[in-house]
């Protein structure tokens, strides 16, 4: 946990750094999460559904050609049907706070637009209920995960991107001890639009 929050401190301290004739851009960014939670026991079945992010966000650009960062602080909710037999399964929701910070390089194509495509660490904390006692699950305080994807910027206020956020380790785990743990990886396809003033 301690490492986390260092590595999100380090981060924005070199946005802050940044060179004065860097370009900064705040903004507010929303988008629909397609969960895709997998499990280590197959037994499991599961219906993956749709779920939200919303938050503030920045962009720094920097003087380099195509060289920008992003960061957001983002309220997301995932959520998925699960259970041993189709007419058993019950909703499993995931709410916490997820910072994604990324790497970006884009190409303009015109004075209007430009493509991109970014990578980068995301931080998650759960703020939702820990335990999901109906199907005796725990989700964990923290988790680290990695965001790969491409976006479009339009007349320099409104951006769209695709990504895939792949979580890094279990998210969540069985808590029986009389059985076998079963541990959840909670990876999404994340559609987003954002708006910088």
């Amino acid at each position: 946990m301690k490492k986390v929050i260092t590595l999100a401190f380090m981060a924005a301290a070199f946005m802050v750094a940044a060179p004065a004739n860097a370009q900064v851009k705040f903004g507010i960014k929303g988008g629909l999460n397609l969960t895709n939670l997998t499990f280590s026991e197959s037994a499991i079945k599961k219906d993956n559904q749709a779920g939200f992010f919303i938050g503030p966000t920045v962009k720094l650009t920097l003087p380099v050609t195509g060289l920008s960062f992003d960061a957001a602080a983002l309220f997301d909710q995932r959520s998925a049907k699960v259970g041993v037999t189709d007419e058993a399964k019950k909703t499993m929701k995931q709410q916490s706070i997820q910072i994604p910070i990324n790497v970006r390089y884009g190409v303009g194509l015109s004075s209007v637009a430009n493509v991109f495509v970014f990578a980068g660490p995301q931080f998650g904390f759960n703020v939702g209920d820990k335990k999901i006692e109906d199907i005796d699950w725990e989700w964990k305080s923290s988790n680290f995960s990695v965001n790969v994807g491409l976006g479009a910027t339009v007349l320099s206020h409104l951006q769209v991107t695709a990504n895939y956020n792949i979580a890094c380790g279990k998210t969540g785990s069985t808590v029986r001890e009389m059985y076998k743990e079963i541990r959840g990886h909670n990876n999404a396809w994340q559609l987003g639009v954002a708006y910088f003033f």
